[in-house]
């Protein structure tokens, strides 16, 4: 175990349950490897992020683990609107009778319930968002939002256009990450809630 957290930290693999792999280069790990990787920091952005959206807005919620801990803790949030292509996060909020939640059309991408593709960005043409949440696979050194998916990067670049205020949570091993997708910017974004410090 020592050797495989010296390993991570130095960012040659990604610990996972169970043991490592290596990180991704060209296509991402799968979905329950991904739900179990920095669970405690995923809860911690999650209310972070949470605390940062008020009662009565409407928001988008983007696929990825870390955005279903953003949805677990706004379970208790009142009059909220939304939108999401993360059929777990429609799951989640569907629970809170406060919350009118809306999941887009798309492909489902059977790997993680995911809406992805033309028609999912197409249904978001119908709306503004005060908040946009979206989550990456990586974080390139230059500041650049990546992802491994195509039809899933350009939802999030719809859903950028679309919200007032942008947000990207991501937890920190998605600062050792590599993926071939730019989704956009850091500059681009207003907030990003994480768990450990920038390089």
């Amino acid at each position: 175990r020592r050797d495989l957290t010296e390993l991570a930290e130095a960012g040659r693999v990604e610990r996972v349950h169970g043991g490592a792999v290596l990180p991704s280069g060209v296509t991402n790990i799968g979905y329950e490897e991904r739900r179990a990787l920095n669970q405690q920091a995923k809860r911690s952005i999650g209310e972070r992020c949470a605390r940062l959206i008020p009662n009565d807005c409407a928001l988008f919620l983007g696929i990825g683990t870390t955005t279903e801990a953003v949805a677990t803790a706004l379970i208790h949030h009142r009059n909220l609107m939304v939108v999401t292509n993360n059929m777990t996060v429609a799951s989640i909020l569907g629970a809170n009778a406060e919350c009118e939640t809306i999941v887009t059309g798309g492909h489902l991408r059977a790997a993680d319930g995911g809406l992805v593709g033309p028609l999912a960005v197409e249904s978001l043409h119908r709306f503004k968002f005060d908040f946009g949440i979206i989550g990456c696979s990586a974080l390139d050194a230059d500041g650049d939002v990546m992802d491994f998916d195509l039809n899933e990067v350009m939802v999030s670049q719809e859903v950028l256009r679309r919200s007032r205020r942008k947000f990207l949570v991501c937890d920190h091993s998605k600062l050792t990450r590599s993926a071939p997708a730019r989704i956009a910017s850091l500059a681009e974004l207003d907030i990003m809630v994480t768990d450990g410090s920038l390089p």
